[in-house]
């Protein structure tokens, strides 16, 4: 959900300039987040497919220190606290009282180009759904943040949006300025020092649908941002639990196999041991 830069840049692309109407669109999205994200099939699949990175990554570290870069509601650091001490930082006031709602104490707000926590203090960092809103200075400032603050051989995982073929009406509700690859986002955590141990395409098992319903979007014309509406709908039980579980599905998969196509893309990295 960061930085507010980014994210209003792409707004102000989209013709809805004023802070005003930022910030209620931000909240309206947060909203909407946070009613879903413990039902909806999409939150639950991303969940089962980080679980298992997080734990790995954490492995050897007795008191492991987490941080989550644009924390948004809070609920992925009630998880990232299953493994470790969780701390997390984002650019909403708005995510952050809900944060505090699931209990979170350790947040701060800030942007992810400027993290305010000294060099070298976290054994792990994530940024799940963030990089694809910033511009790409920003992107840069946010690598170059993210490497200091991890310490020597601490790991970084990161969840972004792939492939600019199912760009639809939910990149305009998610404030996306690009969909990713994996050249792309290799070469990017590569020039600032980074090792990349793992990078994989995630929900696949969804991509055929997801194609169809984006390629006809747009074909029809996107939605504008007050179009897309105010909410993310949770499908009929029977179909969420479908969803669900084929991801659970594809989750075990992963444990073995990368995917080789899908709409988002997982990848581990790690900044090198010191010498």
């Amino acid at each position: 959900m960061q930085p507010r830069a980014g994210l209003r840049n792409c707004w102000n692309l989209l013709g809805y300039g004023s802070n005003a109407s930022f910030r209620n669109y931000m909240d309206r999205l947060l909203e909407a987040t946070r009613r879903a994200e413990q039902r909806h099939f999409w939150f639950r699949g991303f969940r089962a497919f980080v679980r298992p990175l997080v734990a790995v990554a954490v492995a050897g570290h007795a008191a492991p220190r987490i941080l989550d870069c644009g924390c948004g509601t809070g609920a992925n650091l009630v998880m990232l606290g299953e493994y470790g001490r969780s701390f997390g930082f984002d650019i909403s006031r708005e995510g952050l009282n809900f944060a505090r709602e699931y209990g979170q104490a350790r947040i701060a707000h800030a942007s992810i180009t400027h993290i305010p926590f000294r060099d070298a203090s976290f054994d792990l960092v994530t940024a799940f759904d963030v990089l694809y809103s910033l511009t790409e200075k920003q992107e840069a400032a946010a690598a170059q943040e993210i490497f200091r603050v991890l310490r020597p051989g601490g790991s970084l995982i990161i969840n972004v949006a792939a492939l600019q073929i199912l760009r639809g009406s939910h990149s305009v509700f998610g404030s996306e300025l690009r969909r990713s690859t994996r050249p792309r986002l290799r070469a990017l955590l590569s020039r600032y020092g980074f090792d990349v141990q793992r990078l994989t395409y995630t929900n696949f098992v969804l991509f055929p649908l997801m194609l169809t319903v984006r390629t006809w979007q747009r074909v029809m014309g996107l939605a504008t941002p007050e179009e897309t509406g105010g909410d993310i709908a949770v499908p009929a039980p029977v179909l969420n639990e479908t969803l669900s579980a084929l991801l659970h599905v594809e989750a075990a998969a992963l444990r073995r196999i990368d995917m080789p196509i899908g709409s988002s893309m997982l990848c581990v990295a790690r900044r090198p041991p010191a010498r």
